[in-house]
């Protein structure tokens, strides 16, 4: 009895905790149109979503985007794309519209203000666009694009270097020690 009554009420606490978090987290969801995250800082990068449109492109419009998102179809049964929100806008509630068959599809995308860091910290994301162009060099820029210099051998590089030494100083003295013998028994 304890047990089931302790289970129970995990599960109730659990749902009554998490279950509205997970939804807001989720989507904003106006209509046929969705927004993830639900609610996102001036300046932060979304994933919009639009379902019950059959064509194979759209575009999202919103006077809190950047620019319009292009949409295109999705693992499941709609399209799917990326956006960026202006990083002048005030708080508030923006429409995201999506046309499409000559239907037109609505959602809403909350903005919330964004906070202020704490003094001394970094921006937890980077300036826009963050990875290099695949240019050339066998896509060589993705390895330096870290910013991180490389100096000298790894540690792989220096064990195989160690034992290559190694051996060669083995090698060397024992074809010492050959020669030695052999003038001693000529002598």
């Amino acid at each position: 009895m304890g047990k089931r009554r302790l289970a129970l009420c995990a599960g109730v606490l659990a749902v009554t905790a998490f279950g509205p978090a997970a939804c807001a987290a989720y989507a904003a969801d106006g209509g046929d149109v969705s927004v993830v995250p639900a609610a996102p800082a001036p300046g932060a990068d979304i994933a919009l979503r639009v379902t019950g449109c059959d064509a194979r492109e759209a575009v999202a419009q919103s006077p809190a985007l950047v620019s319009d998102a292009r949409l295109t179809p999705d693992d499941g049964d709609g399209l799917a794309g990326d956006g960026r929100v202006r990083s002048t806008l005030t708080a508030g509630t923006y429409t995201v519209t999506v046309a499409c068959d000559g239907a037109e599809h609505k959602g809403t995308v909350e903005v919330v203000r964004k906070q202020a860091p704490a003094a001394g910290a970094e921006p937890s994301a980077h300036p826009s666009p963050v990875a290099p162009v695949n240019a050339g060099g066998g896509g060589a820029a993705r390895v330096f694009a870290d910013g991180r210099e490389r100096h000298g051998p790894g540690a792989a590089q220096t064990v195989v270097a160690l034992a290559l030494a190694g051996t060669a100083a083995l090698t060397v003295h024992r074809a010492a020690r050959r020669q030695a013998r052999r003038g001693r028994g000529t002598g």
